[in-house]
């Protein structure tokens, strides 16, 4: 049985747009760990365009010796998106179209992570195929930037787990529920 896991660091003030700017001064091995299980229990990574094209820009040419870049570079890879029409990132395919009976049909065997893409994330929700939404709370309010949910349609949501890290960072998991 397959599923769609969505993953993504978070502000106290709902920011996820550029972690790199807030992000590291609370990472640490029990995050890392997190992170590593989260990814590690992935058959394909599910992308937006947009991380996409940040991901496609970077990896294949990170250093070779980091053992996540052959992780990111060796995955399977599906992107979400009605512009890209060649996916040139080894291991990628383009989901365009009936995207929500396509993520359907592919998670009925595919075990699925998102990392990043929050519009790609927020419309799973809406469409209720996201399975497992975990939350990483940094405790920082960045004050600017992309947040997480915006304008939209109502998701109710069940907390399943919680998890603190030293760091002060909250690992947060929801499942679906109905309304």
């Amino acid at each position: 049985m397959g599923s769609i896991k969505s993953g993504l660091f978070i502000s106290l003030d709902g920011v996820i747009e550029s972690p790199e700017t807030w992000h590291f001064d609370y990472f640490n091995d029990e995050m890392g760990a997190a992170v590593g299980e989260l990814m590690g229990g992935n058959d394909a990574m599910l992308l937006g365009r947009q991380t996409y094209d940040e991901f496609a820009g970077y990896w294949p040419n990170a250093d070779p010796d980091d053992p996540i870049t052959g992780q990111m570079n060796g995955s399977r890879k599906y992107v979400v998106s009605n512009t890209l029409t060649n996916a040139t990132w080894e291991n990628s395919t383009v989901i365009s179209g009936d995207v929500k009976t396509a993520l359907t049909n592919l998670k009925q065997d595919t075990r699925l992570g998102t990392t990043g893409s929050a519009t790609l994330v927020r419309w799973l929700l809406e469409q209720g195929l996201v399975d497992e939404l975990h939350l990483l709370v940094h405790p920082v309010v960045v004050g600017h930037g992309k947040k997480l949910f915006a304008d939209g349609a109502k998701v109710p949501l069940r907390l399943v787990a919680t998890t603190t890290f030293t760091t002060g960072v909250l690992h947060l998991v929801y499942t679906p529920t109905a309304d």
